[in-house]
């Protein structure tokens, strides 16, 4: 008969598992700050939504002919919705929304850095282009 002096090795040694804890340590840390990231673009795009009817209201004046130029396009005249000020309500991501001399200005609140969102027209004659501006540029959330 032969001697068997071999055992079975069975589970993980030590080296494995710390080498598994410090992959899985390698993954979070990589993984949380994008995360916060991809939370903080979800929440501002509330921000962005809030200046849809200002856009409209801009597009629909100047093709309906209610401005002649960028000066008309302010808050409250010529069908532009009154500035919206949400400064008051803990629920609200989007502080501020106005528009002068057509420049959309948005501003959210501290949920979201009081980070700013600017659309500004190209001008008031077909086909009118925005172009995207405010500190969400660099911040990458807009």
């Amino acid at each position: 008969m032969m001697n068997m002096n071999t055992k079975n090795q069975k589970g993980f040694t030590l080296i494995e598992l710390m080498i598994v804890v410090a992959i899985i340590g390698i993954l979070a840390a990589i993984a949380l700050p994008a995360y916060q990231t991809y939370t903080q673009k979800s929440k501002f795009t509330e921000v962005v939504m809030a200046t849809t009817a200002f856009k409209s209201a801009f597009e629909v004046a100047a093709q309906t002919g209610e401005i002649a130029a960028l000066g008309d396009a302010n808050v409250g005249v010529n069908g532009f919705p009154a500035a919206i000020d949400n400064t008051g309500d803990a629920d609200s991501i989007a502080a501020t929304v106005t528009i002068v001399n057509g420049v959309i200005q948005a501003t959210g609140s501290a949920e979201v850095d009081g980070l700013t969102y600017t659309l500004t027209p190209s001008g008031v004659a077909a086909p009118i282009t925005w172009t995207k501006g405010g500190t969400c540029v660099a911040a990458g959330v807009c």
